[in-house]
């Protein structure tokens, strides 16, 4: 079932805080607006460092301790970050296992490391942006300040079913993929299972979103716009709804237990199977089919989803035990 995505966005500059509560002061720092929701933590997957081309020097042996301190921009015209950084020194040589060793570390904002004069590589993350550097430590002199640009901002996912129908958040689910197509037709995925209102921090760019309602097959695809420095709040209109199934002697009446359900689609594909007196499910919007087993008898009707609109669909019985297909739904 092919469903035209629709999405609404509102991209605001770091600083303006838009929506997050009334009253409340402006951020002096861009890097504010990102402090303030729940947002997706993890290592970050860093550039392919051991692709650099191999250098031959060591860092020099014996040689006096430089501190190099070290800065990270959302743009090149932003302001230092103060949290949410994470900071890791490579050695240039790769190691037996061939990839570079792993020096140092830091997190938090701005940091500083003691290092001896020799070549190094600097990675920055933030969330899952991030930015790498080749820098190189001085033997006379003091080490310049390293200020890398992260080129990053933030996204926010919500959904609505129908125009306006709040979907619960335990729900819902994002899942963020790069925007490229790969050889076999799949997309890199970025990250994975992420909970609606929650901040993911990302290098500007296009990213390709799949968002799941349900189980079943209410799934929508959008392609969003991240872009340096700023926050996007995206959300995306499912055509979907939450169906209720029983099976009842009358209308209105208590579901019968140890009920079998399949549900079909108009062209006779069976998109969910399940058991119980009144399973749940999200579908698409569309025509369908409910099967009932109960004691070896089968009864079935046909119903349709409206987008939005979440109904209990009853599957009534008769003396005769043959499918009825009354409209039964309910609001």
């Amino acid at each position: 079932m092919h469903l035209r995505p629709r999405i609404f966005l509102k991209t605001v500059l770091a600083i303006s805080l838009a929506g997050v509560g009334a009253g409340r002061a402006l951020a002096e720092d861009p890097t504010d607006a990102f402090k303030s929701f729940p947002s997706v933590s993890g290592t970050h997957k860093m550039p392919k460092l051991t692709g650099f081309s191999p250098l031959i020097t060591d860092p020099i042996q014996g040689g006096e301790l430089k501190d190099v301190k070290l800065e990270a921009l959302l743009t090149d015209q932003g302001e230092p970050v103060q949290s949410g950084l994470t900071w890791r020194v490579f050695s240039p040589i790769p190691g037996s296992d061939g990839k570079l060793p792993l020096l140092a570390t830091s997190e938090g904002g701005s940091t500083a490391f003691n290092l001896v004069p020799g070549e190094y590589f600097v990675n920055v993350a933030f969330g899952r942006a991030g930015a790498t550097r080749k820098i190189r430590v001085p033997e006379d002199g003091p080490a310049d300040k390293q200020v890398l640009v992260l080129d990053a901002g933030g996204v926010m996912l919500n959904a609505v079913s129908g125009s306006d129908v709040r979907i619960p958040p335990n729900e819902l689910s994002f899942s963020i993929f790069s925007s490229d197509v790969k050889e076999d037709g799949e997309r890199g995925l970025v990250v994975a299972d992420v909970k609606p209102g929650t901040l993911v921090r990302l290098n500007a760019g296009t990213y390709h979103v799949v968002s799941n309602y349900g189980a079943v097959n209410a799934v929508i695809r959008a392609d969003i716009q991240i872009e340096a420095g700023k926050l996007t709040e995206a959300t995306i209109q499912h055509r979907a709804a939450k169906l209720t199934l029983k099976l009842v002697s009358e209308a209105g009446g208590e579901a019968i237990a140890d009920t079998a359900w399949s549900i079909l689609t108009s062209s006779g594909d069976v998109v969910s199977e399940s058991v119980g007196a009144f399973p749940t499910l999200v579908l698409a919007e569309g025509g369908y089919t409910a099967v009932a087993r109960n004691k070896d008898k089968i009864y079935q009707r046909d119903f349709a989803v409206q987008a939005g609109v979440n109904t209990d669909v009853e599957v009534l019985l008769d003396g005769s035990g043959e499918a009825d297909h009354a409209a039964n739904a309910q609001d």
